[in-house]
């Protein structure tokens, strides 16, 4: 039988006293760590305003509606040496073909960091392409921030801006403010282009007649702008498994969301380059030796290794060992 004791019940009664003392001590300190966490809340929402104008610029010129000055051009090679020297290379242009601002700005910048790169698709680049903007916004009401993603019009969806909402709970017990759920825009889809769906075709065959017929269905599968549904707790598993599960991914969704407050949005430009990855530990390089790989990939694999390992990648063609008895 498995002993559940506790070490600390053989603790003798003044230093569990004792104890008890150190606890009220440490519920006063989470007091405290809830307020500098809410006043940190405070304080983002005060330097919001003041980066304000420069995101703004920061989007004019992304999409082509301003020109940095060339005061603004000297001090930006002097901000980033590194950078200067890369762009100094000359590469033959046409004088003709003059892209205005930076195409496809954000879809790099997305795409430059891993998690986000991971939740989007093949297909999702095309619309992706049309996003001009992310922002971040605060409520003047509520515990948490939202992050506004604006596209141009495009032949994918009708919704200009696409919102993805985070909320926050105090807590008193630990001192912090903790995530409680997360709320998104639902995406407008245009009539055949849902790139949450696909498509599948079946035949089928009447079994009493033989007649065939084509059947159409459609079934979720991935894209980035799931990210914008909201993050549902399973209705068929076990309360336990539903919890854990459900926590994970709430956890998941929300270190995405202050990548974005966070990283990506101030430091756009970073990420675009792909200067930020080095403040994760990553190199740009590196990143791009990765390629994806599938589930069937991975058990090829393990089947070489294990046949490496053993010695059974021998030829199979061989006659089979005499089995001679004494």
């Amino acid at each position: 039988m498995t002993n559940t004791s506790s070490p600390l019940e053989a603790l003798p009664t003044n230093i569990k006293r004792r104890l008890f003392g150190l606890k009220q001590l440490q519920a006063k300190h989470a007091e405290l760590e809830l307020e500098f966490h809410t006043e940190i809340l405070n304080l983002e929402k005060k330097y919001l305003n003041l980066y304000s104008p420069l995101y703004t610029k920061r989007t004019q010129i992304i999409n082509g509606k301003a020109e940095p000055s060339e005061e603004e051009v000297e001090a930006g090679k002097k901000a980033d040496e590194d950078l200067a020297q890369e762009l100094a290379k000359k590469q033959e242009e046409d004088p003709e073909v003059q892209p205005s601002g930076v195409p496809e700005f954000w879809l790099t910048v997305l795409k430059n960091h891993i998690q986000l790169a991971d939740l989007i698709t093949t297909r999702d680049e095309a619309p992706l392409k049309h996003l001009v903007d992310v922002r971040l916004v605060y409520s003047d009401d509520k515990l948490g921030f939202q992050i506004e993603f604006e596209f141009e019009e495009n032949e994918w969806f009708t919704n200009q801006v696409l919102t993805k909402t985070y909320y926050y709970q105090p807590s008193a017990e630990v001192g912090d403010l903790i995530s409680e759920r997360s709320e998104g825009t639902e995406v407008s889809w245009k009539e055949g282009k849902d790139l949450s769906v696909t498509v599948e075709t079946k035949k089928q065959r009447h079994k009493a007649t033989n007649k065939t017929r084509v059947v159409k269905r459609t079934v979720p599968t991935e894209t980035f702008f799931n990210f914008f549904a909201p993050i549902a707790e399973e209705e068929n598993s076990s309360a336990d498994e539903d919890e854990v599960d459900f926590s994970d991914r709430l956890e998941a969704d929300f270190e995405i969301g202050e990548a974005l407050k966070q990283k990506i949005i101030p430091h756009a430009i970073d990420w675009y380059t792909g200067k930020a990855l080095q403040y994760e530990g990553f190199d740009l390089d590196d990143y791009e030796d990765f390629e994806d790989i599938t589930d069937e990939d991975e058990e090829a694999e393990e089947v070489d290794d294990s046949e490496e390992e053993y010695g059974t990648s021998a030829p199979t063609n061989q006659p089979a060992p005499e089995c001679k008895q004494q």
